[in-house]
């Protein structure tokens, strides 16, 4: 075993880049095995939350970590510390600015083991399972306070530049909608209203706005298949585009029409363009890759072309970083791991 983790190290630790993917520089794996998925930078740039579901780590569903970027840079070998209980599942982690907490969404108090993974018939759905709430932990992982209690689903929560706001999805409405909330979990109001799947949410570089992907069915047969699985506990995240609005969600404007899957987008540190994983390019619709846009949703570009599976992007606090998820250099394995990488304008 020992032997195989060091190949693991020989093999994996030093990536090469596309010469298209002109943006990236001076590739880094990070994780070395499982799905590992929303890596996002503490505040100093020096730690990402993150979660994961790797067997080798003794994990049934998805549970959060925070890593060390330098030490999982150098080592193959380093495992993060564990920051959620171990118990139901977890998705959604982010630092709050102080750097000493993150919160995470979590099952656990609806039931100590993962929560079934929905039947889904061979359609590709997501579940937004109801006993998800928001908590805030400390670094060792104790809990310091829950900060959503409503029944059903309350997740996908990012904390502002400003560190003095939360914006997060509900269900609460009757319908997956924005809502924001002070960093203690008061003040909680709705700001999305159309009918549709709004979540993903960041803030821009100066907490004045917001970006995030959403699906707006309109048709009478998408309507009535959106309400139908909202009801089962179940999304169909086959079209979604990126939207911007204001924090208190005025000014909502459509940025990208491309059809297809589009999510997971984050800011550029100019605040200018946004970046975010798309399928809008592919015939066979799982072949995601990183693209950039201006904010008027102009100009498009390319920014990976490696494997079929490139997402949840985040520029460091700095600007001079990107990490991002991506099933690139797994050894033919379905693995998703973490990259960083020098970015370049």
């Amino acid at each position: 075993m020992q032997l195989k983790f060091i190949f693991l190290f020989v093999a994996f630790q030093v990536t090469s880049i596309s010469q298209t993917e002109i943006h990236l520089k001076n590739l880094t794996m990070l994780t070395h095995g499982g799905d590992n998925a929303e890596a996002y930078f503490s505040y100093d740039g020096k730690y990402a939350s993150f979660q994961s579901n790797n067997k080798n780590w003794d994990l049934k569903c998805d549970q959060i970590f925070n890593l060390d970027i330098e030490k999982a840079a150098k080592d193959s070998l380093y495992k993060p510390t564990q920051i959620s209980t171990g118990q139901g599942r977890t998705t959604c982690s982010y630092f709050l600015k102080d750097n000493k907490h993150i919160l995470y969404a979590s099952t656990h108090k609806g039931g100590i083991d993962c929560p079934p993974v929905p039947e889904t018939k061979g359609k590709y759905l997501w579940a937004v399972y109801n006993t998800f709430d928001i908590y805030i932990a400390d670094l060792k992982g104790k809990i310091t306070k829950q900060l959503t209690n409503t029944p059903g689903y309350d997740a996908e929560a990012t904390v502002s530049p400003k560190g003095d706001k939360i914006v997060f999805t509900s269900d609460r409405s009757g319908d997956l909608e924005l809502w924001t909330m002070d960093i203690d979990g008061k003040n909680q109001k709705q700001i999305t209203f159309g009918l549709g799947y709004d979540g993903g949410a960041f803030f821009s570089p100066d907490g004045k706005k917001l970006v995030f992907r959403a699906s707006r069915p309109t048709k009478e047969d998408e309507v009535k298949e959106y309400k139908e699985l909202l009801k089962q506990g179940l999304v169909a995240p086959t079209t979604m585009d990126i939207y911007t609005c204001n924090v208190d969600g005025s000014d909502l404007k459509q940025i990208t029409f491309l059809g297809k899957a589009s999510w997971a987008p984050f800011y550029h540190p100019s605040g200018k363009k946004i970046i975010f994983s798309s399928n809008h390019h592919s015939k066979k619709g799982y072949d995601f890759q990183l693209f950039m846009v201006n904010v008027d949703g102009t100009n498009i570009e390319q920014i990976t072309n490696q494997s079929l599976f490139n997402a949840f992007p985040m520029f460091s606090p700095d600007g001079k970083k990107l990490i991002f998820s991506s099933n690139r250099n797994n050894g033919g394995t379905r693995d998703t791991n973490l990259f960083i990488a020098d970015w370049e304008d």
